[in-house]
């Protein structure tokens, strides 16, 4: 139970910020403490070294539009375990200790950083001597969007040794914890996992998910992979986001059982590494991507793409084989055949946009009158909305089908034509999917290969009054594989997402994002199922129950009996909002005040808005919507990292002025010409520890190169550039340089710039007027300001 024990220490230090004495002091002196205390009972087997580490650096990332991080003094403790004799080669093992504000971060990320100390605890007390090294990578300034790990692996000595990683994170509270980016490359680092875990659970399609963006997260495996050249595994926790990232994901929340399976797994992997001899040689083994995918938690089954793409197409062709056959034969009837065929495969694309296009009209009307998210809380209720509507639209349109183009064909021939024009979509989609390079294909492959073998069993045809249960039950038991692991990856996808939508900003409808995912697993479990639809004498009745359970259930989410927020001290689902008590000045070109105000600015992290907590605080309503300073880089307000593409809906409450007891300090120290009609503008800054660079070069003038990340300004979404500062304990002033080129003649000025200090710790954090809104926020929110 020790890391038990180890997790509630570092969760009881608090919320543990960047530049935070939480953070920089108690928490690196506790887990140094932790680390001593292991290196005395270590066997002689081992060697122990330890060391505290304070980079400073700058990297541009293109994640939340693109943008640029600057970090000055912050901290990593780092734990080399290694053979008594040393080693050449490491294998790097990842947490980070740092939370964001106002949450005791428990899991994110603290639980992986309690099963590290953990696993460095039992490697140490082991006499068996590892062949490479393993460091213990304790991050400190992850949150600040990945600095920590890009100060170790571009300055840290050690991490030239470094050959392959272990990312531990988390994207829930508890649960499982899914392996969900691997690579790049390296099939053998898959296979470790394969062999060496003991309670796999790992999908290759949350790694195609993960790195399409549509998720708005990143981890520090980009860092490794991008800044270090070095592949790894990357694997969260993902049950109950809801609490991810507030107030309530506490030590008390994950379960014992959810630490000791992590462990149990992250333990054997990392030893397994330890002692492989290819982990010495990894480049030689980079060779293309790998499918991987657990069967249930059961095992994992991954092979290369390459192995991966030439069964597919063998499966493709297999089917297209088979499809030309039957419309060949008899020949006399082949063009009829052809006919009927594609007449079937269209029939079947259109209910599917059919019924794409209904359930989104109806999750467009519940979003525009006010209801979206109804189903946050009471997840039960999308099924009973979005999922009996897409099964009761696909069930209308062939049902009018049989009726009105089928009106005297053989329901024995309906069935077998509507299989195969099922077949033949998913032999389609199986060779388009290949084609684009996606281990994803693999579930069309499933969806081809199982029916197929399971058509070609059954010889007996269908009979003249319909399927015999013989016929069913064959076809059912033919069928179990593709559709028992698509249920299984459909709870993953939507375990990982819904609470996603609770954070993903006020501009994309979340009732269309998963009304949409909806559509898709129905249409997809529906599709060697409409077959029966013709087969069947009448779906009346099943027609009438579907629509009946989408009439009521909408007719209660209009009413808002389905409120989408809970304040469930057990299983609680809030609200997110972030408030930021702010102190504005514009100044002109020769530095007066043109404008000044305060406010308190409010965001919504979801599509709602702030429109379920006016009843509450009444003078927060869309009277006090936030104007844009069009003339200023990001509207002139104080964003933190630049998502202001996320959230265009929000608030400014009219505020007295804040003082800070630590203001900030920004000084023009000069402006040099340069050659080429070029200007260079030296800056210095002080402040707290986080703080936001805005800059917008004026009309006529470009931003050409500066002094931060590679040199090369990365603009972000709009065009506008943006930097993210921060600090650990005791950096001096930040000192930057910028080079414009510029036109003759700028009266007007060359370029605009701005610059947010963030209080988010200490006696500045919040003032007396942002306390006493923040406590007339309803329980079921969390408000962090």
């Amino acid at each position: 139970m020790s890391f038990r024990g180890y997790l509630d220490n570092i969760t009881a230090i608090g919320p543990r910020t960047v530049g935070s004495p939480e953070n920089e002091v108690l928490a690196v002196n506790y887990l140094l403490e932790q680390i001593r205390g292991i290196e005395r009972e270590s066997t002689d087997a081992h060697k122990i070294s330890v060391d505290i580490q304070r980079p400073t650096g700058s990297f541009s990332i293109d994640f939340l539009g693109g943008f640029t991080s600057y970090y000055a003094n912050i901290t990593n403790v780092v734990v080399k375990l290694e053979p008594r004799n040393g080693a050449e080669h490491a294998v790097l093992s990842n947490c980070h200790f740092d939370s964001v504000p106002n949450t005791p971060g428990a899991s994110d990320d603290a639980v992986s950083c309690a099963v590290m100390l953990e696993i460095l605890n039992t490697l140490s007390k082991s006499s068996e001597s590892l062949q490479h090294a393993v460091i213990f990578l304790f991050n400190g300034a992850e949150e600040n969007i990945l600095q920590a790990s890009h100060g170790f692996i571009t300055q840290h000595e050690w991490a030239k040794s470094v050959r392959a990683f272990i990312n531990l994170e988390a994207a829930g509270v508890g649960g499982k914890e899914l392996v969900f980016q691997t690579g790049p490359e390296n099939p053998w680092l898959v296979q470790a996992y394969v062999v060496a875990a003991k309670h796999p659970f790992a999908s290759v399609v949350a790694q195609e998910i993960f790195q399409s963006g549509i998720i708005p997260a990143d981890t520090d495996f980009r860092i490794y992979r991008d800044f270090g050249n070095v592949p790894g595994i990357d694997l969260a926790f993902i049950e109950n986001g809801y609490i991810y990232h507030t107030e309530y994901d506490t030590s008390d929340r994950i379960l014992t059982d959810s630490i000791q399976r992590a462990g149990d797994n992250i333990l054997a992997v990392l030893k397994y590494l330890a002692t492989s001899e290819k982990l010495a040689k990894s480049f030689e083994y980079r060779h293309g991507n790998v499918v991987f995918f657990d069967i249930l938690g059961l095992f994992v089954l991954a092979y290369p793409a390459r192995v991966g793409t030439i069964m597919n197409y063998i499966t493709a062709t297999v089917a297209f084989f088979y499809l030309s056959k039957k419309v060949l034969q008899p020949k006399p009837r082949a063009v009829h055949n052809l006919k009927k065929l594609l007449t079937a495969f269209s029939l079947t694309l259109t209910s599917w946009v059919c019924t794409l296009v209904a359930v989104l009209m109806v999750a467009m009307f519940v979003s525009i009158i006010g209801r979206a998210l109804s189903w946050y809380t009471h997840f039960y209720v999308s099924v009973s909305l979005y999922g009996t509507a897409a099964a009761a639209k696909l069930i209308l349109v062939h049902m009018l089908a049989k009726k009105f183009f089928y009106k005297n064909v053989n329901e024995q021939y309906l069935g077998d034509v509507f299989f195969d024009a099922s077949l033949m979509i998913w032999s389609i989609a199986l060779a388009v999917m290949t084609q684009m390079g996606l281990c994803s294909a693999f579930i069309c492959t499933l969806w081809v290969a199982f029916p197929l073998l399971t058509k070609l069993m059954i010889h007996k045809e269908f009979s003249q009054k319909g399927a015999t249960i013989k016929f069913i039950v064959m076809y059912m038991l033919g069928m179990f594989v593709p559709y028992l692991y698509m249920l299984y990856l459909s709870w993953t996808v939507f375990e990982m997402f819904t609470p996603v939508m609770g954070r993903s900003g006020s501009e994309i409808p979340p009732d269309m994002v998963l009304a949409g995912f909806i559509v898709i697993f129905t249409m997809i479990l529906s599709s060697y199922f409409i077959n029966f639809i013709y087969l069947v004498k009448s779906t009346k009745t099943t027609l009438v129950t579907l629509t009946t359970v989408f009439v009521v259930t909408l007719i209660l989410v209009c009413s808002g009996i389905f409120f989408p927020y809970s304040s469930d001290a057990a299983n609680p689902k809030p609200k997110r909002v972030f408030l930021q008590h702010t102190s504005r000045r514009f100044h002109d070109l020769d530095g007066n005040v043109i404008k000044s105000d305060s406010g308190i600015w409010i965001n919504g992290f979801d599509y709602n808005g702030i429109s379920h907590i006016t009843p509450h605080v009444p003078e927060i309503n869309d009277t006090i919507r936030t104007p844009c300073e069009e003339q200023a880089p990001f509207c002139g307000l104080p964003w933190i990292l630049p998502v202001h593409f996320m959230f265009r809906k929000n608030w400014y409450l009219p505020a007295p002025e804040i003082l800070p007891r630590s203001p900030i300090q920004f000084k023009l120290l000069s402006k040099k010409p340069m050659p080429w009609n070029s200007v260079r503008l030296s800056f210095e800054v002080s402040g707290p520890s986080h703080m936001s660079l805005y800059v917008r070069p004026r009309a006529g003038s470009a931003l050409s190169r500066w002094s931060l990340g590679d040199g090369m300004p990365v603009p972000s979404v709009g065009g506008d550039y943006f930097v993210f500062y921060s600090h650990g304990l005791h950096a001096a002033p930040w000192h930057f340089w910028v080079e414009l080129t510029v036109p003759e003649k700028h009266s007007d000025g060359i370029v605009s710039l701005a610059i947010a200090a963030h209080y988010f710790f200490g006696e500045d954090q919040k003032s007396p007027q942002l306390y006493a809104l923040l406590e007339r926020f309803p329980n079921w929110t969390f408000s962090s300001g």
